[in-house]
């Protein structure tokens, strides 16, 4: 070509959640049958949703309107429908005006992120969930900064670490929450949030809260959303419907924009997006149409902390499980759906193995393995010799060795078998 076509930050797509998988299916077209704990997928993992809410998709198909174009900031109705919900917590108000739907959360992160200026950087939880962590760092055509989520301490925030990256580096005009937290399944506690809404408010920067697990939470925990604790910061909380309902393949996402009359600066930046979506002309109607008819149901809330109850079942069969093995720190999860698992320091090292029958098989994990991090040699042996698939640590933008996985199989029988397999795997391979 005669210029160059690629931008120095397109290097930092990355996305091993789904990298992992162009891995597992050539090996699955070896034979080998795969346990897929790599990506939060509750439908694929046999999640079943309720007839009433088929229903409710039913009637809306049958609508003339489901299949038109929708105003650009989201249906009016729903966007009411929203507000209503936000205004009666209590904290942070706002109007349909502050809300702007999107094809999806990662639609609506790489939105974000896109138009910042170049030099404002967004600093956020490390181990970082990967669409955030490329799409801040694609922007800025370097790598991501982050702070540090502690595995020692319960997984939460090391805060006076995150003040000193704010206050002396003065082109972060942002800090990123995750809550709860993917990949980690922390649930911030209070006091670290109202610590952050501090640190924004004394280094004048704006909050980004990711809430879209907000309502998955388990075994006594609380979540709380960024309207109740962010006084009079600015800020953004990223919401959707994809993890909530569950409905993953709805891409349905939206931004609730806080104080935007407490900063001009800011204040132009929401209406930034604000127009660009105009120029994308609309979201997706459907599911817009579906939001206040599902979670406005009175079912909703019960059919919610059904599945809340089982996943904090599921939580403490994996916690039985994997605590069991002394070369991991283990933390329970109490949020989402996803617990990481590290290895202690010196467990790991290039040489370590897992048997592997199949000669094809243990050839291509062989050459996969060949200088890479020592939690991907052990992801890559894990998943030739066991079919498990899981996500390296390191992946998520951080030092730690260890690998995330999913808590999310129905079928309680399955699942006791795989981590009772990934147990003796992770045994046979540091032993």
């Amino acid at each position: 070509m005669r210029k160059k076509l690629l931008s120095e930050g397109s290097k930092e797509f990355k996305y091993e959640i789904r990298e992992i998988v162009k891995k597992a299916n050539q090996l699955k077209a070896m034979g080998l049958t795969i346990h897929w704990e790599n990506i939060g997928d509750p439908i694929e993992k046999k999640c079943q949703l309720p007839a009433w809410i088929k229903d409710v998709m039913a009637g809306l198909v049958q609508q003339n309107q489901s299949y038109g174009y929708c105003p650009s900031k989201g249906i009016l109705a729903t966007r009411e429908f929203l507000c209503t919900k936000n205004n009666a917590l209590g904290g942070a108000q706002i109007t349909p005006e502050d809300i702007l739907f999107f094809n999806g959360l990662g639609d609506a992160i790489f939105t974000t992120y896109q138009l910042l200026d170049q030099t404002s950087r967004v600093i956020g939880p490390s181990p970082a969930y990967s669409t955030h962590s490329s799409a801040e760092a694609a922007h800025a055509n370097t790598e991501p900064i982050t702070y540090r989520l502690d595995p020692a301490n319960h997984w939460y925030p090391d805060l006076e670490e995150l003040e000193n990256k704010v206050k002396y580096n003065p082109n972060i005009a942002g800090i990123l929450i995750i809550n709860p937290d993917n990949p980690t399944g922390m649930v911030y506690p209070l006091e670290s949030l109202k610590k952050i809404i501090e640190i924004a408010k004394k280094y004048k920067v704006f909050v980004i809260s990711d809430e879209i697990y907000n309502k998955i939470v388990y075994n006594g925990a609380k979540s709380y959303a960024l309207a109740e604790y962010i006084e009079d910061v600015p800020g953004i909380a990223m919401k959707g419907l994809s993890k909530e309902v569950p409905w993953p393949g709805s891409r349905c996402g939206w931004l609730e924009f806080y104080n935007k009359d407490k900063d001009s600066e800011f204040s132009a930046f929401c209406s930034a997006l604000d127009n660009a979506k105009m120029i994308e002309v609309c979201s997706t109607t459907l599911p817009q149409l579906a939001l206040p008819l599902i979670l406005g149901d009175s079912r909703y809330e019960t059919h919610r902390a059904n599945l809340n109850e089982q996943i904090g079942r599921r939580s403490a069969l994996i916690n039985q499980i994997l605590s069991e093995v002394p070369e991991l720190m283990f933390n329970p999860t109490y949020g989402a759906f996803y617990n990481s698992m590290i290895f202690k320091d010196g467990v790991l090292n290039n040489k370590q193995t897992l048997p592997i029958e199949n000669p094809k098989i243990r050839a291509k994990v062989e050459e996969w393995s060949e200088g890479v991090s020592p939690d991907y040699r052990f992801v890559y042996y894990l998943l030739g010799a066991t079919g498990i698939c899981v996500v390296p640590i390191s992946s998520f933008c951080s030092e730690l060795q260890g690998f995330r996985v999913t808590i999310l199989e129905e079928d309680e029988e399955e699942l006791v078998k795989v981590f009772t397999s990934l147990r003796d795997a992770i045994r046979g391979y540091v032993s």
